[in-house]
């Protein structure tokens, strides 16, 4: 199995192409996270420069931060309403402070069924959690912000989440494409029939091969995760924000890896079974669009909250308030377990193929 290991991973160390593609991820990664870079403690003329910016384009580096005190929340949904019917229903000024004038003593709930009911405004209830779930702050209350995120964890904590999920996105199509062609030698109609006529029992060849593939994508995420790491050091050494390699470490190893085991096994399964392991491209394609898509909560709120063997976990959201999915650890767990019975199948196949 060490030989069939050593030949994979020389075979792609080799390619230049392999280095090319880990350098267009390194590419798309960068662009994605590179705005945390800049997340500092705020000054006012940050303040008056970040109050220019649009909060639906905006992070903590443009102030953002969560609205905490429900009267802020009722604050930014009234006026936003009052913006929304003067352009979207042709209200003027004076009829939209009157609307707002003649809801004032209801709470949100029972505001939103008198929206529903009499302007046939629905989704108000999402669209009220939406809007008012962040606002911008003032220097001090940023930098306040700042100071309790950044008690318990460290900077590189959340960036290394952020920098996770964008890895993730980028890596899986790298190993899509890549190991399109760890299996084409072995497939072709000669060499095929030849390996079975050679005395390399069937887990062996299998796990190798399925060994030689992981590890190369365990390497080049490897090598991003010392690029990152440094940029994230870099990029945070006049913050005196704590930076810490085995953050980047942990996030991969829990969010990326199982993923990755899986994208293996997949090709593995698809080349025994057709002989070829090109039809597992749309398969897998589909099932990185399945992985990604969103849903709505309870309170219809849509977002990513995972779904079952994904094979993507996704920190969508403000950069200090991202979360796993629910139950993600378990998905991550199942995801192992169905590889490793996706292993034993194909070890079953390429014996079944011998005899």
């Amino acid at each position: 199995m060490r030989t069939i290991v050593r030949w994979e991973i020389r075979k792609y160390l080799r390619n230049p192409a392999y280095w090319i593609g880990l350098a267009l991820v390194a590419l798309g990664i960068y662009q994605q996270v590179s705005p945390y870079l800049g997340v500092h403690y705020f000054t006012e003329q940050d303040a008056e420069a970040a109050a220019e910016i649009p909060i639906a384009d905006s992070d903590i580096m443009e102030g953002v931060i969560p609205t905490t005190d429900e009267n802020q929340r009722r604050e930014v949904w009234e006026e936003h309403l009052q913006t929304t019917f003067q352009t979207a229903y042709g209200m003027t000024a004076e009829e939209t402070r009157a609307l707002i004038a003649e809801m004032k003593g209801m709470d949100i709930a029972r505001m939103v069924d008198y929206l529903e009911e009499h302007y046939a405004y629905l989704g108000a209830m999402r669209e009220y959690e939406f809007i008012t779930r962040y606002r911008k702050g003032t220097a001090e209350e940023v930098n306040a912000y700042l100071d309790r995120r950044l008690q318990d964890k460290s900077f590189s904590w959340y960036f290394s989440r952020k920098y996770a999920d964008f890895a993730s996105l980028f890596l899986l199509f790298f190993a899509v494409v890549l190991l399109s062609v760890l299996f084409l030698q072995d497939t072709r109609k000669n060499t095929y029939e030849l390996l079975h006529t050679k005395p390399i029992p069937a887990i062996e060849y299998v796990t190798g091969k399925a060994a030689g593939g992981f590890l190369i994508c365990a390497m080049a995420l490897m090598a991003l995760n010392v690029i990152f790491y440094g940029l994230c050091l870099a990029g945070t050494r006049d913050t005196g924000f704590e930076v810490h390699l085995y953050d980047f470490l942990v996030s991969t190893a829990i969010y990326i890896l199982p993923n990755m085991l899986m994208v293996v096994c997949v090709y593995e399964l698809t080349a025994l079974l057709f002989q070829n392991p090109l039809p597992a491209v749309p398969v897998l394609l589909l099932y990185i669009i399945y992985s990604n898509m969103g849903s709505r909560n309870a309170e219809g709120l849509y977002g990513y909250y995972g779904r079952p063997l994904a094979i993507m976990v996704r920190f969508p959201g403000e950069f200090f308030e991202i979360t796993p999915p629910p139950m993600f650890l378990l998905n991550q767990v199942f995801l192992i377990l169905a590889s490793a019975v996706i292993l034993l199948l194909s070890v079953w196949i390429w014996k079944r193929r011998r005899l």
